[in-house]
C-alpha cells in the first residue's frame, strides 16, 4: 500500500474510481501505460496509491482512456462527498 505518505480517504475515492473505469473500458494497465509512453509500473504505482497523480498525467491519461479530461473530472467528482477537504 502507500509507503511513506498519508493518503486521504478522497484521494483513494478518485484513484479507485480512475481503475474502475480503465476496467470497464477493458483497458489493462499494460496497455493505458503504452498509450501514455511510460512503463507499466507507472500505471501500478499510481492505483496501488505509491505514486500521486499530478494534472498533468491526469489529463494524458483521459486522453488516453479516450476521455475528456473534463467529463473524466465530472466522472470522478460525482463520486466523492460533496464536502472536500485538503
Amino acid at each position: 500500500m502507500q509507503r511513506g505518505w498519508v493518503v486521504s480517504p478522497d484521494y483513494r475515492t478518485l484513484i479507485s474510481t480512475l481503475s474502475s473505469i480503465r476496467k470497464e473500458l477493458k483497458i489493462s494497465q499494460r496497455e493505458l501505460a503504452r498509450r501514455v509512453g511510460k512503463p507499466p509500473s507507472f500505471i501500478n504505482k499510481i492505483e496501488l496509491l505509491e505514486r500521486r497523480l499530478d494534472i498533468q498525467e491526469f489529463i494524458v491519461i483521459a486522453e488516453a482512456l479516450d476521455c475528456e479530461p473534463g467529463t473524466l473530472l465530472n466522472i470522478l467528482r460525482d463520486n466523492l462527498e460533496k464536502e472536500l477537504s485538503l
